[in-house]
């Protein structure tokens, strides 16, 4: 055994992109395949209409009943005033003709019109929004929308722009596939549709039943229900009304009467189009929560969040007593639109005749919801929020998010607001809150400093699910060994799907021969969703780790997961999941074809050029590794992960002076970044020892548990020969035990140079007791210990 070995080589980081496009979900669909709207027992709400005429009329005219509806002459004279003046978008203007005749947008640029003909219109509580058929079979959003409450129009991507505390989003252009019907609005706006999607051509041929939100939406296909009423005798009323009927009183949780309202009221991920009323969410569908910027830390929306992810929030919700349905009747209505607050003192009765004494308001406040469901825009709809807590003006102080006080005394300041509530209520009420949105603000800003307060919230019984699960999600910035126990913990024993299937996605990092059986376990939970984000977690673990018991439910898994991300053909980021899935498991060709596939569809998202690169470089292809890094930093070029990757394959290729310009490039991006400081040092190590040193302390302070940081940046010290600063380094990890050889080479070499021998032979018993290194190893140095002890 050689007295002191100091190899030096690049940690070949692959740092796969990771990320998920969320958007509302989809009412109930058929699967994607080729079928007339109609079948499978769908017969349309006029053969609802003969036996409930009552409740025709209450659905048709409903914001349900007409989420889309055709464009006529009729409709535009009822509903819309004339478009004076053009909307000018860039270096392009806009204009709807809906004075007479059939509608359409005028594109005036440089000179030259196109005419755009409006075919649908959706929505109208707020905002019309109307479509036009393009290309390829694609029904596409018009660049000009109608506000239904200002009577004017306005720029459609401009008003769904985000604002957030610290910086503005830009608007996407109208033409995008996230303006596209058939991908992104169409479940929720139609009935029975089936979206028969052709990912060769990219290409659709979409039908629906009807236009809205119809009957059997809600209730299922009616076929079979019409039969058997239709052939009963008179008064006789059969047993089985072959009819879904969400209700609590029918038989039906909370939860399933919420799901089947949430299904278009969710800001989530789809990971199914068979969602059947009666069926949990969680089964069908991922749900965003804070860790998205869409929140502000405390939970009020900042974009368009559907409501759901709030509700979840509510007291009222946990309490399971209440579900929509209690408030809103199935056609979307508000129950109690004629004495409001009933919908509150039904439970509430405490507060009933004293809304002024419980509000402090002697004039101005007339309803429970004004404080309690403060309503805020975006994207010209008006929302309220669902989580129903009481005005935080200490949130908007600390977060900039909104509250009730001062979305009525614009006037006034938060600290005002503040003050009064403090005065008014002896407990601090916001604290909890306070307390909860500083950690989740902390999180995402990649402050760790409150680790443990944040675990400790992990398990506390008490804590909120959308806090919690938000907080698992944004764990996964930072990497813990105390992070892997308490995600094992949640993911054995919370009861929420959302929290479980969080939890089973964050313990990547933490994989082991411990942690492999209960991810395993994973694929036998109840809920869809666990299941199938347990399977990007295994697919790089062997098959021969998963327990024998298991092996099954994890095949049947892994099939659920590509299942799942085939559902939606026509989503970019479904190809790219299944590309990192594929290339875990080594499956380098199927990589590659989901991750073009994701790149065509979508050829300004970056992640896939990233994670293309890795699996080109794995088969040898360096040229389309680099070429795919470049594309990436073209389109963003402050993403730190393909420069990064870029500076690895310089490096492995030999380029070294653009490797050195990349990691530079990395490092100005994300201070943070250990591995380009680590790599910095190697490649500058042969010219310049001293710009060597600096990178390597750059890298052992960011990560001062990392071995290799440490001995690396010992070495150069070494060679500086500051051996008493190389010695007060190392020391440290032999009394921890590490497992990094070198370190105890490096030290124990130094002593015998330095004469103390006895300090040598400390280091070297300490290498020979430590159980973590490889038998043959703690041999050559119990030879070295020898060899010192006998002279």
């Amino acid at each position: 055994m050689k007295k002191a070995i100091f190899p030096i080589s690049f940690i070949i980081f692959l740092s796969f992109c990771t990320g998920v496009i969320f958007w509302s979900l989809n009412a109930p669909v058929l699967a994607e395949q080729k079928q007339a709207a109609g079948q499978q027992g769908y017969l349309g709400s006029s053969q609802c209409r003969p036996c409930h005429e009552k409740f025709y009329q209450l659905w048709a005219p409903s914001h349900h009943g007409l989420a889309m509806q055709p464009y006529t002459e009729v409709f535009a004279r009822a509903n819309l005033t004339p478009q004076l003046k053009p909307i000018v978008i860039g270096k392009v203007s806009y204009r709807a003709v809906v004075d007479e005749g059939d509608g359409f947008v005028v594109e005036s640029d440089s000179g030259k019109q196109k005419k755009y003909p409006i075919q649908h219109v959706l929505g109208g509580k707020n905002v019309y929004y109307f479509l036009t058929k393009m290309d390829r079979g694609r029904l596409q959003v018009l660049p000009v929308a109608y506000d239904v409450n200002k009577k004017q129009w306005y720029d459609t991507a401009a008003s769904g722009v985000r604002h957030f505390p610290d910086r503005t989003d830009d608007p996407i252009h109208w033409t995008d596939r996230l303006y596209t019907f058939n991908t992104s609005c169409y479940g929720c706006h139609v009935s029975q549709l089936v979206k028969n999607y052709d990912l060769e051509t990219d290409s659709y041929d979409t039908h629906w039943q009807e236009p809205g939100i119809n009957c059997e939406a809600c209730h299922g296909p009616a076929e079979e229900h019409v039969r058997i009423f239709t052939e009963a005798a008179d008064g006789e009323v059969p047993d089985d009304m072959h009819l879904i009927t969400v209700m609590q009183n029918r038989g039906f949780t909370a939860h399933q009467v919420d799901s089947a309202c949430s299904t278009c009221h969710t800001k989530g991920m789809p990971i199914s189009n068979e969602f059947k009323p009666g069926e949990s969410l969680f089964d069908h569908s991922d749900v965003v929560t804070l860790e998205h910027p869409d929140y502000y830390p405390d939970g009020r929306d900042l974009g368009e969040n559907y409501t759901f992810t709030s509700w979840r929030m509510s007291a009222c919700r946990k309490a399971e007593k209440m579900d929509c349905m209690y408030c809103h009747t199935s056609s979307g209505r508000f129950r109690f639109k004629d004495e409001p607050n009933a919908a509150c003192t039904s439970c509430h009765e405490n507060r009933k005749g004293k809304l002024q004494e419980h509000s402090r308001h002697t004039k101005g406040v007339t309803e429970c919801i004004q404080c309690h469901m403060p309503m805020t825009r975006f994207g010209g709809m008006n929302r309220s929020d669902h989580s129903m807590r009481p005005p935080m003006p200490s949130a908007t102080i600390r977060f900039q998010s909104p509250n009730a006080c001062n979305l009525c005394h614009t006037d006034k300041d938060a600290q005002w607001a503040d003050d009064l509530v403090r005065q008014w209520h002896e407990d601090d009420y916001q604290k909890p809150v306070l307390e909860i949105a500083a950690l989740i603000d902390e999180a995402r800003k990649g402050k760790w400093t409150n680790l443990a307060k944040m675990l400790a919230y992990l398990e506390d019984e008490k804590r909120d699910e959308i806090f919690a699960n938000s907080l698992v999600r944004l764990l996964r910035n930072h990497h813990d060994p105390r992070i892997g126990k308490v995600l094992i913990k949640l993911l054995e024993n919370d009861p929420s799907p959302l929290v479980r299937s969080s939890a089973v996605d964050g313990l990547e990092p933490y994989l082991s021969e411990a942690v492999v059986p209960v991810l395993a376990k994973a694929t036998k939970d109840p809920s869809r969703l666990v299941r199938v984000r347990a399977v990007p977690t295994l697919a790089a673990v062997p098959e021969q780790m998963i327990p024998a018991d298991l092996k099954t439910s994890v095949r049947e898994a892994n099939d659920e997961y590509v299942t799942a991300m085939g559902s939606r053909l026509d989503d970019a980021m479904a190809h790219y999941n299944l590309g990192n899935y594929y290339a875990a498991k080594n499956k380098s060709k199927q990589a590659i074809q989901c991750y073009e596939t994701s790149i065509k569809l979508q050829k300004d998202l970056m992640m896939p050029y990233v994670n293309a690169s890795l699996v080109y470089n794995r088969l040898g292809d360096n040229a389309a590794a680099a070429s795919h890094l470049k594309q990436a930093i073209a389109i963003d070029p402050n993403n730190v992960a393909a420069h990064l990757n870029l500076a690895l394959l310089y490096g492995e290729m030999g380029q070294h002076k653009e490797a050195v310009r990349e990691y530079k490039t990395t490092f100005k991006l994300d201070s943070s970044s250990a591995v380009a400081a680590y790599n910095l040092g190697v490649l500058l190590a042969e010219n310049d020892l001293s710009q060597a040193v600096r990178w390597a302390q750059k890298a052992a302070k960011l990560q001062p548990e990392n071995t290799k940081y440490a001995y690396t940046l010992a070495f150069y010290l070494y060679r500086q020969d500051r051996t008493s600063e190389v010695i007060d380094m190392l020391e440290p990890f032999v009394s921890r035990k590490t497992d990094e050889v070198n370190i105890y080479m490096m030290l124990g070499d130094l002593y015998e140079r330095g004469g103390d021998v006895g300090a040598a032979i400390r280091v070297y018993k300490a290498a020979v007791d430590n159980e973590r290194l490889p038998q043959q190893v703690r041999s050559g140095f119990a030879a070295q210990l020898q060899r010192l002890m006998s002279q």
